[in-house]
C-alpha cells in the first residue's frame, strides 16, 4: 500500500528542478556565493509579490521575527533600560513566536484564541495591551490572516508573524502591520531547500536597521553601525526561493482545491470538526480538523499509511522553557483544548483527490 505523505517535497522539487539547477550554475560560475544577485532579485520578488516596499532576506524564521522586533524596539528607543517592551501574542503558536521575543529583549503576554479558528482574541489581546506593551504579534496560523482591525488601533507597533501565510488576504488586504515576519522552511508554502526566512515592510528605516542587523550592523564593510548578526540569506536558497516564487500563486489554488475537496469528503463524519470556509482569501498550508481520541486517531491513520501532523500539540505558556512567565494549566482554556484535540491532515498543491478520498475513507472507518 502507498504511503499518503504528510507533505510531498520531492513532488514540488520536480516543478522547478531544471530552474534551480541553471540558477546553481549560474551562482557556481560566479561565485557569489554570500549577498549575490540572486538575494536581491528574490527580495525585489517577494516584496512585489506581498505588496510590500521591502523584503529583507535573512537565515531563517526565527531570526526574522527577532529582527523585525529588535527593528521596531530601536525605531521607538525600547531597547534602553525601562522601555515598554511587552509582546502581547497568541498562547496558540510555534515556540519560534515566544523565543525571538525572548532573544530581542521582550517579554511575552499570552492571551488566549478565537474558539472557531484559533487565532488570537483581538478583545483579549486589547484587554492586555497598556502602556508596558512595545508591539504585538498576530500569528497567521495555518494559511489565513489573523483578525487585525482593532489592534491597529491600540496603539503599539504590529509586528504580523506571517510564517504560514504566504499570499493570503483577508477582507482583500494582505499584510497591514508596521512589519511582518516570515519563514521558508522547506515545508512552507513557498519552501526552501533548507533554512531561509525575512522581513517585509513598508517602513524605509525599518527596512534598512534589519539590513545593519542581518549583516553585523554594517552597510559598508569593516564599518559598523550598531551591534548585529550573521543572518543573510544564502544565494543558493534564494535561487530555489525566485523558482519557487514563480508559482507560489497557483501553488495556493492548488491547496484552495484541496481543501473545498476535503470539506465535501469529510462532511457527516461523527465527532470531526473542520475548519471554517474563508473562500479564495486562505492558502491552506495546513488543514487542520479537530477529533475526539484524538493521539489514537493518528496513530490508526499511520498505521493505514497515512501521515499527520500536529500544530501544535503544547501551548507556549505550558512549555517548560516559559515556566518563568508564570502560568499554569486552565490559563488559557481555549488554546488547552485545542492542543488536545487538533490533527493536521496531508496538504500539498500536487495532492490527489484519490489520496484525498483514502484519508477520508480511514477518518470515516475509524470514527463512523
Amino acid at each position: 500500500m502507498t504511503e499518503v505523505p504528510f507533505v510531498d517535497l520531492a513532488a514540488a522539487h520536480a516543478e522547478v528542478e531544471r530552474q534551480v539547477r541553471a540558477g546553481f550554475d549560474r551562482v557556481m560560475a560566479k561565485g557569489a556565493f554570500v549577498q549575490g544577485p540572486d538575494v536581491a532579485g528574490f527580495e525585489r520578488e517577494y516584496a512585489h509579490f506581498s505588496g510590500a516596499v521591502h523584503c529583507v532576506g535573512l537565515g531563517n524564521g526565527t531570526d526574522a521575527l527577532e529582527l523585525a522586533l529588535r527593528a521596531l524596539f530601536h525605531e521607538r528607543g525600547a531597547d534602553g533600560p525601562g522601555a515598554a517592551t511587552d509582546v502581547v501574542m497568541p498562547a496558540n503558536t510555534f515556540v519560534a513566536t515566544a523565543e525571538a521575543v525572548v532573544r530581542a529583549g521582550g517579554r511575552p503576554v499570552l492571551v488566549d484564541v478565537d474558539p472557531d479558528d484559533l487565532l488570537i482574541d483581538q478583545d483579549l489581546a486589547a484587554a492586555a495591551t497598556g502602556p508596558s506593551t512595545g508591539a504585538i504579534i498576530p500569528v497567521h496560523l495555518y494559511g489565513r490572516l489573523a483578525p487585525m482591525e482593532r489592534l491597529l488601533e491600540l496603539g503599539p507597533p504590529v509586528l504580523e508573524d506571517a510564517a504560514q501565510s504566504q499570499g493570503a488576504v483577508r477582507d482583500g488586504r494582505g499584510l497591514a502591520g508596521a512589519i511582518a515576519a516570515t519563514s521558508f522552511y522547506p515545508g512552507k508554502n513557498l519552501g526552501a531547500y533548507g533554512d531561509a526566512g525575512a522581513v517585509i515592510t513598508g517602513s524605509d528605516e525599518l527596512a534598512r536597521t534589519v539590513r545593519l542587523m542581518r549583516d553585523h550592523g554594517s552597510e559598508r564593510k569593516y564599518h559598523h553601525e550598531i551591534l548585529g548578526f550573521n543572518s543573510r540569506l544564502d544565494t543558493l536558497q534564494a535561487v530555489v526561493l525566485r523558482a519557487k516564487l514563480r508559482r507560489l500563486d497557483g501553488w495556493n489554488e492548488q491547496r484552495r482545491a484541496a481543501a473545498a475537496r476535503y470539506a465535501e469528503l469529510l462532511a457527516g463524519i461523527p465527532g470531526l470538526v473542520l475548519p471554517r470556509p474563508a473562500g479564495g482569501e486562505h492558502v491552506w498550508h495546513l488543514y487542520v480538523i479537530r477529533v475526539p481520541r484524538r493521539d489514537e486517531v493518528a496513530a490508526r491513520l499511520a498505521e493505514l499509511g497515512i501521515r499527520t501532523g500536529i500544530h501544535y500539540p503544547v501551548p507556549v505558556h505550558l512549555q517548560p522553557a516559559f515556566r518563568h512567565l508564570g502560568h499554569g494549566p486552565g490559563d488559557f482554556p481555549v488554546a488547552e483544548a485545542a492542543a488536545g484535540r487538533i490533527l493536521s491532515l496531508p496538504m500539498f498543491p500536487q495532492i490527489t483527490e484519490e489520496q484525498q478520498r483514502r484519508v477520508a475513507d480511514a477518518l470515516r472507518k475509524i470514527l463512523g
